[in-house]
């Protein structure tokens, strides 16, 4: 994230770029993130460099190593079944309370993730597409209206965007947020917790699929 008034340190902006990298599949888990390697590929010196790594490290992204590199963080599924579980309770009760607590303007901006996110998932852009959807989720927190809540939320972004960059059914993601979207412009409480559980068990299937599919 951008620093006060909207300026960027440049670790800030390495961690960006690398967290991005990571998130869009540029850098496959398992691959070696050296100091002096990723700072001559983003020509800057090598502290910033340092610091996103111990930030992207504390993010869950990365997997730090002895001296001056790590490597991009392979998921287990371990890990997986961890990250969904918590998903699933944290969804279950964002979506419920952003349903009750929505506003105007909350809506207008989650009306502009999802019209983005439909858009690059039907002319097949797979990064804005998953980066939209990310987007839809995080202004759904923000509708919840819980402090808490969005607090949980920064600490488990990273790892969280992950998990929804696994899908390859762009457009069906897409559908799916569209009807969450109506539940939720209706007050539509039972309605958006169906289709929280439906939207979660999608997510699964996504995430099995691309764990037994051959890695290229």
């Amino acid at each position: 994230m951008a620093g006060v008034a909207g300026f960027e340190s440049e670790s800030e902006r390495v961690t960006r770029q690398l967290r991005d990298q990571i998130l869009d599949g540029a850098r496959l888990p398992g691959s070696k993130l050296v100091e002096r390697e990723v700072a001559a590929e983003l020509g800057v010196s090598r502290l910033p460099v340092r610091e996103a790594l111990a930030t992207l490290v504390s993010e869950g992204l990365v997997t730090p190593r002895p001296r001056t590199w790590a490597v991009v963080r392979e998921f287990t599924p371990a890990d997986v079944l961890d990250l969904d579980e918590v998903r699933s309770a944290l969804e279950s009760l964002t979506f419920r309370l952003a349903a009750q607590r929505r506003t105007r303007e909350g809506l207008q901006r989650l009306r502009a993730d999802l019209d983005a996110e439909l858009a690059a998932a039907r002319r097949g852009d797979g990064i804005a597409a998953r980066r939209a959807a990310a987007d839809f989720h995080e202004t759904v927190t923000s509708l919840a209206g819980n402090d808490l809540l969005g607090e949980l939320g920064n600490t488990l972004r990273s790892r969280m965007r992950w998990l929804l960059a696994q899908h390859d059914d762009l457009v069906a993601i897409a559908e799916e947020h569209q009807s969450l979207y109506e539940a939720i412009e209706d007050r539509d409480v039972p309605r958006v917790e169906e289709l929280v559980a439906q939207h979660l068990a999608t997510s699964r299937s996504a995430v099995a699929a691309r764990r037994r599919a051959p890695r290229t």
